[in-house]
């Protein structure tokens, strides 16, 4: 034991020693071959693990939508529809929604009328009533319809615009850009439509454009409604120019595509309120069908900082040292001449 604690007073020196095996050294090589192109093809080119990473990115989406319809129901006849009553919410967010077709039940009043079964939350008064062979209920008269149009009414919002406004913020590198190509040309915005190739850096987006790069058809979709993700992806390299920043877009329906799916499909009511002459309520009930956007922003920024590019210099030298250890271990414990390679590997000098 007393050895062994003397033993830590020694000092251990390297001592090198040329091992002429050539299944040693082509091992050797080939590690350190392969740890280089580890360092610089993928730590350095690909990662870029010489800059200093910031994924908290600060965005804000402003959206505004163009295009007008015209249906005409039997219900209430022929009617035109703008921005502010097929969008909901009509100023603009991340997550809106756009009317594709929808039910109406025009004339509701407050009153005592016939349950309708398939629509089954109603306050029941007790009475059946014989015509029908369902309860009486008291609410809104006559119920509300749940027949489902074929054919979307409001067909033509496929060909109806979103402008999608993106400010991005980076606070850490105090990096802030817009997906709005900057020029001074002020008639840009009005004749431009996105194109990937073509315009990649306009704004403006086509509906039926948005729903056919998901992998769906716009007026099948615009039947039952459904919900499409837009992702706004931001990858910054910021030791280049602010030029090559910028925006990549891609596409995803989120609700499921199978006809017969409860799950597909997008779908809620709302009610318009009016008064009569005689100044009692009613309203026109809808049942809207329609497509659910949601506008996501990710991104991430980089910038050269010396300390990432040290701590990956000196990842890439231990890997290296770690090679020479392994190959070590083999020529001390794994080959027929481990004997004779560890009496000249190590050497013991006595100083008393």
């Amino acid at each position: 034991m007393a050895g062994f604690f003397f033993s830590l007073l020694n000092y251990k020196t390297e001592k090198y020693v040329i091992a002429e095996n050539k299944k040693i050294g082509i091992l050797f090589r080939v590690y350190q071959v392969a740890v280089l192109a580890y360092v610089i093809g993928w730590v350095f080119v690909m990662r870029k693990g010489y800059q200093e990473k910031e994924e908290a990115i600060q965005s804000s989406v402003i959206t505004k939508l163009k295009g007008v319809a015209l249906t005409n129901s039997s219900d209430s006849g022929p009617r035109l529809w703008g921005a502010e009553d097929y969008v909901i919410p009509p100023n603009g967010e991340q997550v809106f929604f756009v009317v594709t077709n929808f039910v109406e039940t025009p004339n509701q009043r407050l009153g005592l009328c016939a349950e309708v079964r398939v629509i089954p939350v109603w306050i029941k008064t007790g009475v059946c009533v014989n015509s029908t062979g369902t309860c009486e209920i008291q609410g809104w008269c006559p119920v509300g319809k749940s027949h489902r149009p074929p054919e979307p009414l409001l067909s033509g919002a496929e060909n109806f615009t979103i402008y999608i406004k993106n400010f991005i913020r980076f606070p850490k590198f105090e990096f802030s850009k817009s997906n709005v190509l900057e020029t001074s040309n002020d008639s840009y915005l009005k004749g431009c439509t996105y194109e990937k190739v073509e315009d990649p850096y306009c704004p403006i987006f086509r509906l039926g454009d948005l729903v056919d790069w998901t992998g769906n058809d716009f007026q099948e979709m615009a039947v039952k409604g459904g919900s499409v993700a837009i992702l706004i992806e931001w990858n910054c390299d910021l030791d280049r120019d602010s030029s090559h920043c910028n925006p990549e877009y891609s596409f995803t329906r989120l609700d499921s595509n199978i006809n017969n799916s409860i799950t597909s499909g997008y779908n809620f009511r709302y009610a318009r309120y009016y008064k009569d002459a005689t100044g009692e309520d009613f309203r026109t009930l809808y049942k809207v069908y329609g497509i659910r956007f949601d506008i996501m922003i990710n991104g991430r920024a980089g910038r050269f900082n010396i300390i990432p590019t040290v701590i990956a210099v000196g990842s890439g030298f231990a890997l290296l040292g770690a090679g020479a250890f392994a190959c070590d271990m083999i020529l001390l414990y794994m080959m027929n001449t481990s004997s004779f390679y560890r009496e000249r590997k190590f050497e013991i000098i006595n100083f008393k």
